[in-house]
């Protein structure tokens, strides 16, 4: 901890006489992005009224762009997103602060996406049809900052991060996770691996180690996560863990087929999971069809898909239950609004 904050004391110090450097030069993109779905959701085959129907699951706005050669922004909020009182942020996913030091290096701060390693974890929650148990109970956005180092060829980029932790309460806002992440590009290989030490309760820390794999051949791609999470006094690895995988093919331009698993399992009688609880073993698999009207964009589409879920979740206010079917069409819009830069 002590060689992080070190970090971003030294990043702080050169950043002063670079940004004099910088030239006036700014521009901005407005999206917006989209999904609304129809679902038939059922529990052993009787359909859960209160799940089902016509669902406006995402309404985002995004904007970004740069002031200066240097110096980035982003903001992204979720315009349907209940706040709570506790949060005048709760609807902002993320607004900060990029500034770039040189070639190499370049340091965040604002409201950021924790750095946690994985495909799913990644995804735009408007391409997301089948999630994991994780992924519907942990809170990717947080107060913090980061400094990252690119690779001359720019197939690497490794970044060290300070947040809020991912389980802070309005009791405990003061509590901090640490981030080490690696993004990788190797043409049919990508990765996103990340280590993770993130306060659950004051003064006590849960690991994460999240190995996220993305294969790419033609038409088709597989992208592969493995996250393990272990805290003192319990077995290190495989007790406490989650697999996803996600198999996309593009037959033609305007069709796409995917596939869909998850499986969580906590066998631990930690209590320092707060995504899945002790007691858990949930899987997930689905898969369907999206059509894309508009022929090499897939900004825009409609999905069709269907999914199971089966298992034990010992969390009452979870996502995901035994013997669970959800039928899913949905049209997905991700627009392009506004783009205007200085010249």
């Amino acid at each position: 901890m002590k060689a992080i904050n070190a970090i971003f004391a030294w990043m702080l110090s050169v950043s002063v006489p670079t940004f004099a450097e910088s030239n006036f030069n700014p521009s901005i993109n407005i999206d917006l992005q989209t999904r609304v779905s129809y679902v038939n959701d059922r529990i052993d085959n009787h359909i859960r009224h209160d799940a089902s129907g016509f669902k406006g699951d995402y309404f985002l706005l995004s904007v970004s762009g740069q002031v200066t050669d240097r110096l980035t922004y982003s903001w992204r909020q979720r315009i349907n997103q209940k706040k709570e009182r506790s949060d005048r942020f709760d609807g902002t996913d993320w607004v900060y602060l990029d500034y770039k030091l040189d070639d190499h290096w370049s340091v965040a701060a604002g409201k950021q996406v924790a750095m946690v390693g994985g495909y799913e974890y990644d995804r735009n929650p408007v391409d997301i049809y089948v999630s994991s148990e994780f992924w519907n109970n942990i809170a990717p956005f947080q107060f913090g900052a980061s400094a990252t180092y690119t690779t001359t060829n720019g197939k690497n980029r490794f970044t060290a991060q300070v947040t809020q932790s991912l389980f802070n309460t309005p009791a405990n806002r003061d509590m901090l996770a640490y981030h080490l992440h690696w993004a990788g590009n190797y043409g049919w290989l990508n990765t996103l691996y990340s280590a993770n030490m993130i306060e659950y309760v004051p003064g006590r820390f849960i690991s994460y180690i999240a190995l996220g794999n993305k294969f790419t051949v033609g038409n088709m791609s597989l992208e592969l996560d493995f996250m393990n999470r272990a805290s003192s006094h319990q077995t290190i690895f495989f007790k406490d863990c989650s697999v996803m995988a996600r198999l996309d093919y593009r037959p033609i331009p305007h069709l796409g087929l995917y596939g869909k698993l998850t499986y969580d399992v906590n066998r631990t009688n930690s209590q320092a999971d707060m995504s899945v609880l002790p007691g858990t073993e949930m899987a997930a698999y689905g898969g369907g069809v999206e059509f894309f009207p508009t022929k090499g964009k897939p900004d825009v589409r409609v999905s069709l898909g269907v999914s199971h879920s089966t298992g034990t979740n010992s969390n009452p206010s979870g996502t995901l239950n035994d013997n669970q079917t959800t039928v899913r069409l949905s049209f997905i819009a991700k627009l392009h609004l506004l783009s205007w830069k200085n010249k």
